[in-house]
């Protein structure tokens, strides 16, 4: 088959490699689509420390089993979640296998799904709700982050919602807070393309820079989706008394940011992360087949595989929103 391999940081290729044989509780899946992601990024110019080279990459991606095994047919439609836990180590004993002391993922540990096939364990697949297409399932992995963000925050309805990035990731998180009651929701990015989209999936107001936003009292729910220093320190000012700050994008990680203790204290600021999936795969399945997100605005470019350059690079140069490969060439 033929696959995207990064063999060492910053050198990849399109070449054929051998057809992945699965273990005892695996199946294959013939990808239909996969979507590029910041860590697929990192990956390549060797900035994401758990990966080893060389690898597949590709770890949001959907497609049909390709031969029996177990409860599933030849054919079966599904949405994969990456997540790879010891189950064995303190944090899976707690219920925190996103924290997993030996924690892996399709695409970023092992070989993932930017290839014609793909063996995944059988207990990761999630099937397709019927008339949900297979790009819009390969969109359930991220959305499944963004709810597990969701499950960190303390939510109460009728709460306002400041969002920093209107990027993939930024606009899943705003549909969400709709969904999950928000009484406004505020974006900002400084792209301002990105935020006509913003306003088009219902935010309720918009700017490059949140002095515009007519809010002296502040927000209840201040969500950074971008990793930028810069909005994390100006998000932060912006928490309203006994609100939530919460850190969704990923900084550097040798990247410091300043905040007043005092304040942190004095207003009972709440400060709270959210890495990756938990627990919130199928939920995501199941939000991405009601229509909760609209998928085909999120969605905006294709590439076959052999193009994989020209997509990586389009992703860096921040072309339009969620950008895939399809390596069956759908």
């Amino acid at each position: 088959m033929r696959a995207v391999v990064v063999e060492t940081p910053g050198q990849f290729s399109v070449r054929e490699v051998p057809d992945p044989v699965p273990r005892a509780g695996e199946v294959i899946v013939r990808v239909d689509a996969v979507g590029i992601c910041g860590t697929d990024v990192h990956i390549v110019e060797g900035e994401f420390p758990p990966t080893p080279y060389p690898i597949v990459p590709g770890h949001e991606f959907a497609g049909a089993v390709a031969e029996s095994a177990g409860d599933w047919r030849a054919g079966d439609r599904v949405a994969v979640d990456p997540s790879l836990f010891c189950g064995a180590c303190h944090y899976c004993g707690i219920g925190r296998g996103n924290l997993c002391e030996r924690w892996g993922a399709i695409g970023d540990t092992v070989d993932g799904a930017m290839a014609e096939y793909v063996a995944v364990p059988m207990a990761n697949c999630y099937r397709l709700p019927d008339g949900l297409s297979m790009a819009h399932g390969a969109l359930v992995e991220p959305l499944s982050c963004a709810v597990h963000a969701f499950d960190r925050l303390p939510r109460t309805l009728g709460a306002h919602y400041l969002l920093y990035g209107a990027g993939t990731m930024g606009l899943l998180m705003l549909q969400l807070a709709r969904t999950a009651g928000a009484a406004s929701v505020s974006v900002v990015d400084v792209n301002t393309a990105r935020l006509e989209v913003a306003a088009k999936l219902g935010a309720d107001a918009t700017a490059n820079d949140a002095d515009e936003f007519a809010r002296a009292q502040g927000w209840e729910v201040v969500i950074d989706c971008t990793g930028a220093i810069a909005a994390i320190e100006d998000g932060l000012t912006r928490v309203r008394r006994g609100g939530v700050f919460q850190q969704f994008g990923v900084a550097p990680g040798a990247a410091t940011a300043a905040i007043s203790p005092f304040r942190v204290y004095n207003d009972e600021i709440s400060i709270i992360g959210s890495m990756a999936v938990l627990g919130s795969f199928g939920r995501a399945v199941e939000l991405m087949g009601t229509g909760a997100i609209d998928a085909d605005t999120m969605i905006t470019h294709s590439f076959g595989l052999d193009q994989f350059a020209d997509a990586l690079q389009a992703f860096r140069d921040g072309v339009g929103r969620k950008i895939q490969i399809r390596p069956g060439g759908a």
